[in-house]
């Protein structure tokens, strides 16, 4: 016994014995069909079963080249796959065949690998064909090569119940949260009102097929299947077996299908046999559904941001500096993204937000303490949770490495030199660049330098250091433009290309020109 579709990538032992490929979106022709059949007949197969998708064109010459294997002497008998949920009220021509077909493709092939009749193969999928429904929902259409799209489809919208020929769904709506979109299509597909619904319930165990229509990235599909997995639970049905791939795509349609298939042991018997089927995922044999767990983390100690700390002198002082630089940063957000975009990844202007916004919250519910070393402290625990990335980590460092230089409730201007030099010193060691590789350094460790002249200036000249300071880190940053990049993301960037000022050290230089002009508002 073998069997016969049109899915080169699920022939293997286990699986089909041939498949027929036709053009694209187009039935094979009867002569190709035939001599499949007949090859595999002469060849010694002790039958040949032909499985069909409902597609008229499929239906009309598989049709033929049965008939045609038939007077050829040859026991061949067909399986029409008619699995599409989307139509409430399925015109004549029935329900379309979709992704369900390589449930069934498994199931033929395992029972052919075991010598089981070809009546028997039959009867078992057509009862299987029972408990079966697919769906696809897409955010865009899909292109013939060398042809205008197979339907429009504005930004924003999703079309629900599509084929997998290029044709339109039955509904369009706003693009929303994946958990949503499955939540649609669960309930579309098992809306008794609907002719073609599959009747899911409580208690049933289903096989879930997760099928990437041709577009979708990989965390985008993992998405959708958690999301799957999560709602089916909801309703109490079992999760078997989980499949997530591309298995019968839409060339290049930015969507997904899902199909649901009721499972009995003897079902997942057969899911389950090995198959050779180059196509065919290499899956658990486990149940899904039972085997997550979610444990609490153990306790923490207390994070400085969320100490409760005592004002001080500074503390007015310094919540005016904060407020400032968060200002900025947010009012230059999109100007660093602009930056980043030529030499990274364009987040840089978000990351710096983030940070400014987390700092702002804070300020809202906390007293500022008065030891500049705590509210440091407090900064590096928010810029690492909240900031993110690279630009996350190195911040804290520096905040945490300079908080060891400013305890007690005095902040002495040698403290401040030693703390931001210490801080420097810590964003080097660890994040491997120096000044001259066009980074954040370059406008950090000159201003980091003047502002140790701190420690020896006389008394009333802080201000002129600080402003010296500011001066060194725009100059610095602005020479970005003219260096090559030898560490972060710019240094994968080619040479020609690195034409604007490093965003990192942009950001630097605003944010200590933000401290410089709120200090010199309070004088």
């Amino acid at each position: 016994m073998v069997v016969v579709s049109s899915c080169a990538g699920f022939v293997g032992a286990g699986m089909l014995s041939a498949a027929v490929a036709g053009g694209v979106f187009a039935s094979p022709p009867p002569a190709s069909i035939l001599a499949a059949i007949l090859c595999l007949h002469n060849a010694g197969a002790s039958g040949v079963l032909l499985i069909v998708k409902n597609y008229t064109g499929d239906r009309l010459n598989f049709g033929l080249a049965a008939e045609q294997a038939r007077n050829h002497g040859v026991n061949v008998d067909t399986v029409i796959v008619a699995d599409d949920c989307a139509f409430e009220r399925p015109s004549k021509a029935g329900r379309r065949g979709l992704c369900g077909t390589i449930f069934i493709h498994k199931l033929a092939g395992a029972m052919a690998e075991e010598g089981c009749p070809l009546d028997q193969i039959v009867s078992t999928v057509t009862q299987a064909l029972k408990g079966m429904g697919t769906l696809g929902v897409s955010l865009s259409p899909c292109s013939v090569p060398g042809c205008l799209p197979s339907f429009d489809l504005p930004p924003g919208d999703m079309e629900l119940g599509l084929g997998i020929h290029g044709e339109p769904g039955v509904k369009r709506s706003k693009v929303t949260s994946a958990d949503d979109v499955v939540m649609t299509m669960i309930n579309h597909m098992t809306n008794p009102d609907s002719q073609s619904h599959l009747p899911l319930k409580s208690g049933d165990t289903v096989v879930v097929c997760v099928n990437n229509l041709g577009a979708l990235s990989c965390l985008e599909m993992n998405v959708v299947t958690g999301a799957t997995i999560n709602c089916l639970e909801s309703r109490g049905v079992v999760v078997a077996r989980m499949m997530s791939g591309s298995f019968m795509t839409s060339l290049e349609m930015a969507g997904v299908s899902l199909t649901f298939m009721k499972a009995d042991q003897e079902t997942l018997r057969l899911f389950d046999a090995q198959t050779s089927a180059p196509a065919w995922p290499n899956i658990s044999c486990m149940s899904v559904s039972g085997r997550g767990y979610t444990s609490q983390p153990p306790p923490l100690s207390t994070r400085p941001q969320d100490e409760q700390h005592l004002e001080g002198p500074l503390s007015a002082l310094m919540q005016k500096v904060l407020e400032a630089v968060c200002s900025t940063l947010l009012q230059k957000q999109e100007e660093l993204n602009a930056l980043d975009r030529a030499a990274g990844d364009g987040d840089c202007g978000n990351t710096h937000a983030q940070a400014a916004r987390a700092i702002q919250d804070w300020l809202q519910d906390h007293l500022v303490p008065g030891c500049p070393g705590q509210l440091l402290l407090v900064l590096a625990g928010l810029v690492q949770e909240k900031m993110g990335g690279s630009s996350g980590a190195l911040y804290s460092l520096f905040l945490t490495a300079a908080a060891g230089h400013m305890t007690g409730n005095q902040s002495g201007t040698a403290g401040w030199a030693d703390a931001v030099h210490a801080g420097t010193q810590a964003m080097r060691r660890y994040g491997g660049a120096d000044p001259g590789d066009r980074t954040m350094l370059d406008a950090l460790c000159p201003a980091a330098d003047e502002l140790r002249r701190l420690k020896t200036c006389p008394s009333g000249g802080h201000m002129a250091v600080l402003q010296a300071a500011v001066q060194k880190a725009a100059s610095g940053a602005e020479s970005t433009r003219n260096l090559a990049a030898k560490a972060g993301r710019a240094s994968y960037i080619a040479a020609e290309r690195l034409t604007l000022p490093d965003p990192g050290a942009m950001a630097v230089a605003a944010i200590l020109g933000a401290v410089l002009e709120s200090l010199e508002s309070q004088k």
